[in-house]
């Protein structure tokens, strides 16, 4: 076996390869390791579902308003101080720091009903839509 053929399967198109990094998605220096809140909504005759993405979060740095169709998410992540560890700190990668998302759906929510829980990092909240916010049609005179 010759160094061609060894250097030929990692290589089989060459294009590729030296396109592969510059295509891929970057991170940007200083919002890669940021938290971020990841959310999923699921709409349902009476309620929405929503679920979000907070590890590393203690329930009582959430928090939650809602206002109308409006649904605003806070939380903050503690940078803890480990006495276990002695030493210098090599490399950290874990993310602290504080977050925020907002977005709207599509028909107020009855903040009176809404539920929250949260448990094993994932921020769960129940929203029942509010009655009568059905969208009337005028008639043109």
């Amino acid at each position: 076996m010759n160094n061609l053929s060894l250097l030929d399967t990692a290589m089989k198109d060459p294009f590729e390869s030296v396109f592969r990094g510059f295509l891929a998605p970057m991170r940007m220096a200083g919002k890669g390791d940021d938290l971020d809140i990841r959310i999923d909504v699921v709409e349902k005759d009476d309620a929405f579902k929503v679920h979000a993405d907070l590890p590393g979060v203690k329930k009582e740095d959430i928090n939650v308003r809602i206002d109308g169709n409006r649904v605003q998410i806070d939380a903050e992540a503690r940078r803890e101080k480990d006495v276990k560890e002695k030493g210098k700190l090599v490399r950290s990668e874990r993310y602290y720091g504080t977050v925020s998302r907002v977005f709207t759906l599509s028909q107020e929510v009855d903040d009176a009903k809404a539920v929250a829980k949260y448990d094993n990092g994932v921020l769960s909240l129940d929203l029942p839509k509010k009655a009568g916010t059905a969208s009337k049609k005028l008639a043109i005179q």
